[in-house]
């Protein structure tokens, strides 16, 4: 698999260790970027518990410092992912889960000096109305962006696919948020996350989406639709996307977030195009 013909943009490129390079052992997935020719990475909340022991924390972070790559990007804490849980941000059984959660998060962040952090908004809950569930959410996300701000960090709110009962699904939606948490709180300090996979499988006029969040847009992942997976497996003009992209004036890394049982899933990217290659393993 080759690098897709077009791909003229200059954005660097990390690799999500969550979803790639699963293989290995979560703490030996950094080296393994690094030893791919990156210098930085990205991931999903790593642990079983919102706030977990201070030895799990000291041993990530001792895994991303060791092999030399950059935390560009983490996620709060989400729930069970894997059950189908989507965020805690508009959860009410789960407020003080989240709130210990940013303590942990900032924490991560001012030792790694990752700046960008995704607040994945949360399913729709039965017996919930909508509207506590969002006045919930801007609560919980003024606090975070708070947060993160003393680190000089972002928050990230991010349209997803594929998950029936999360409300947010277009880029409008998650400027909607931001302009509602703004306009309640004061907070200038979410972005949109741009994940092209997402916004192409729910049908999203994407060059039209980036013109509109030009500014606005904190951080950008990608995939190949059908399938999830390397760009070039499927049908979507990631190209063109991510030229659209530089041409907005979006300076930041794209995760790759795809995945990949290959025994060398970057292989469709050349070393020359990875971040890290000039640098010594």
């Amino acid at each position: 698999m080759r690098e897709q013909s077009g791909m003229t943009h200059s954005l660097p490129y990390a690799v999500n260790c969550s979803i790639l390079l699963t293989h290995l052992p979560l703490l030996a997935r950094p080296a393994a970027a690094r030893a791919a020719g990156f210098d930085a990475i990205e991931l999903w909340w790593p642990f079983a518990e919102p706030a977990p022991a201070d030895a799990e924390i000291d041993a990530l972070v001792r895994a991303i410092e060791d092999a030399g790559v950059r935390l560009v990007s983490l996620n709060f804490a989400a729930g069970n992912m894997a059950a189908g849980d989507r965020g805690l941000v508009s959860w009410p059984a789960r407020r003080t889960e989240f709130r210990d959660n940013v303590d942990v998060v900032v924490g991560i962040g001012a030792r790694l000096g990752t700046r960008a952090f995704n607040a994945l908004y949360g399913n729709r809950i039965d017996g919930q109305s909508p509207h506590s569930q969002d006045d919930l959410a801007a609560e919980n996300l003024a606090l975070a962006a708070s947060a993160v701000a003393g680190i000089g960090g972002i928050i990230l709110i991010e349209p997803l696919s594929g998950a029936s009962r999360y409300p947010i699904r277009t880029v409008d939606e998650a400027r909607a948020v931001i302009d509602r948490v703004a306009r309640a709180h004061g907070v200038d300090n979410l972005r949109v996350l741009m994940d092209l996979y997402h916004l192409g499988v729910n049908g999203e006029d994407v060059p039209a989406a980036i013109d509109r969040a030009a500014g606005s847009i904190g951080h950008a992942q990608i995939a190949d639709a059908p399938g999830r997976g390397a760009p070039g497996t499927g049908r979507l003009p990631l190209p063109a996307w991510l030229s659209k992209l530089e041409q907005a004036g979006y300076r930041g890394y794209v995760s790759l977030e795809y995945a990949s049982t290959d025994p060398d899933p970057f292989s469709w990217l050349p070393r020359s195009r990875r971040p890290g290659s000039s640098r010594p393993t």
